[in-house]
């Protein structure tokens, strides 16, 4: 007897390729501003601290900003409104950026941007949950997050292009970064809101009633992503250690292209990986190579050390972004997605904030290497809350399997 076929994996559907590119075109003009942004505001007379506070609350602005558009979402039914309304401001407050000539002209110019990032996140990651065939939810995940990087990539190499062939012109850099924006933009106008997410409408009271039927694992993520993000301060800090290590500014560029290289390989074979084994294990080894990468930051004398320090935090995002996404996804009630995402990203957002301003104030203090064994020690602790706690951080269903 012929035994019967395995049943085909489902393929990625169109809309996600087209987020995804959206999300690389934008990302590209995004980490070429990003990629100088410390260096620009320190010579505007910036301490690290200042730094520290401003990428603390321009994060956490973000996160806060998603409960708000993640509820509407789920509330009227449609996800593209909000989604393209969040990259066309993120792309209109571009020129902000080289006409800046205080401190507090480069605070409006970054806190408008993630605000418009913070519009468009919860949506969008609702919509590719809703979009994504359950058996790879996380490989769509993956892609879109893989994609993301692919233009965090792009951008700061073309940021050390323009600053080799400009001679270290910061504003050329920064006038540049508007071009992709506006890329991202005309595509994300061709991309149809889907029919099915249409006809669905949501409104969770935004009540501690309401908010429980969000469900107790849900609250147990978000409580475990208020931690990943106390382990995990602002990007900002690998570039202001790579300038405390003497790299040429030319060359500050490349510690986020470095980063930027690993997450993208490793987003989306992960995320097929997390389709196929436990994700909460696959979580804790990232949390475990984030301590990795802080031993390596705090230890560096040299420029090896320091890059080392710096693809293993890369590696780190690309196990945990795009894992903690799917996880939300996989234990949310489909009908409050949206909002979902916008609460586990403020709980997020208020760990974030916290730990970029301890790493301003740590690095102020004490020095960067404190900074990054503080980091280390909360990293190692989240690691260890994920394997004791692994099975209700899944689906009810999931839950009740054999471990494999």
């Amino acid at each position: 007897m012929t035994p019967p076929a395995a049943p085909a994996v489902p393929r990625i559907p169109r809309t996600i390729w087209a987020l995804g590119f959206v999300s690389l075109f934008t990302d590209m003009g995004s980490e070429m501003v990003h990629s100088v942004l410390p260096v620009l505001l320190t010579g505007l007379g910036a301490t690290a601290l200042t730094i520290g506070l401003i990428e603390g609350t321009a994060e956490a602005l973000v996160l806060v900003t998603k409960v708000f558009s993640g509820y509407i979402s789920d509330a009227i039914g449609r996800r593209k409104p909000l989604v393209l309304l969040g990259y066309g401001l993120a792309t209109a407050v571009k020129p902000l950026f080289p006409l800046a000539t205080s401190v507090e002209m480069v605070v409006v110019a970054r806190l408008l941007d993630r605000f418009g990032k913070g519009i468009r996140g919860a949506p969008r990651d609702a919509l590719v949950g809703d979009l994504a065939p359950p058996e790879i939810r996380g490989a769509c995940f993956g892609l879109r997050q893989s994609m993301d990087t692919v233009g965090a990539v792009l951008g700061p190499l073309i940021a050390v292009a323009l600053l080799w062939g400009f001679a270290s012109n910061l504003h050329t850099v920064l006038w540049v970064a508007v071009v992709p924006g506006i890329a991202a933009v005309l595509l994300l106008l061709k991309v149809p809101e889907p029919a099915d997410t249409a006809r669905r409408t949501a409104r969770l009271p935004l009540s501690r009633e309401g908010m429980s039927r969000l469900g107790p694992r849900f609250w147990r993520l978000s409580l475990l992503g208020v931690l990943v993000a106390l382990a995990r301060f602002s990007e900002a800090f690998l570039v202001l250690r790579a300038s405390d290590r003497h790299v040429p500014l030319m060359f500050i560029p490349m510690v986020l292209v470095v980063m930027s290289v690993v997450y993208t390989l490793t987003a989306y074979p992960v995320g097929r990986l997390s389709d196929r084994v436990s994700r909460p294990t696959l979580l804790a080894i990232g949390m475990l190579v984030l301590v990795g990468a802080d031993v390596a930051l705090a230890s560096t004398d040299g420029y090896w050390l320091l890059f080392i320090g710096i693809a293993l935090w890369g590696l780190h995002m690309g196990m945990t972004q795009g894992i903690l996404a799917t996880l939300i996804a996989d234990v949310s009630p489909a009908a409050y997605r949206g909002t979902a995402f916008g609460v586990f990203n403020l709980l997020s957002g208020a760990g974030l904030l916290a730990a970029s301003a301890l790493a301003g104030w740590l690095w102020d203090r004490h020095g960067p290497p404190a900074t990054f064994w503080t980091g280390a020690l909360l990293a190692l602790l989240a690691a260890g809350w994920i394997v004791v706690s692994r099975r209700s951080l899944l689906p009810e269903a999931a839950a009740k399997m054999p471990a494999a």
